[in-house]
């Protein structure tokens, strides 16, 4: 069962920033270790928070324009966005899955 949702710079909008729940957009890259070592516990953590939270995973390598709009310069970033607007950021390759937890329990809260 596949969760989370594919975003790009076409459905961007509707789907993080009109998203009438909470939304973390998980920027990542094929060649990204840190990312793809990240990746269960994303996929995790989406079925943990299923119907509270949206997950929505970009391809930096194919939405540059979009990463550069963003002021997403290096990966792995997570944006926390509630009501359209962004209102956490984790960025680096030292992301854990309990940063991961406690970002998403604060937007929540």
């Amino acid at each position: 069962m596949k969760l989370a949702v594919e975003v790009n710079r076409d459905n961007f909008e509707q789907e993080v920033l009109k998203s009438k729940e909470p939304v973390v957009v998980d920027f990542w890259g094929p060649q990204c270790k840190p990312c793809l070592a990240l990746m269960p516990a994303v996929e995790e953590l989406e079925k943990d928070y299923s119907g509270r939270l949206k997950v929505a995973k970009l391809n930096a390598a194919e939405n540059r324009m979009l990463c550069a709009k963003l002021r997403v310069m290096s990966l792995p970033t997570f944006l926390f966005y509630k009501g359209g607007v962004e209102i956490k950021r984790l960025v680096g390759e030292d992301i854990t899955k309990n940063d991961l937890i406690a970002a998403i329990n604060a937007v929540l809260a």
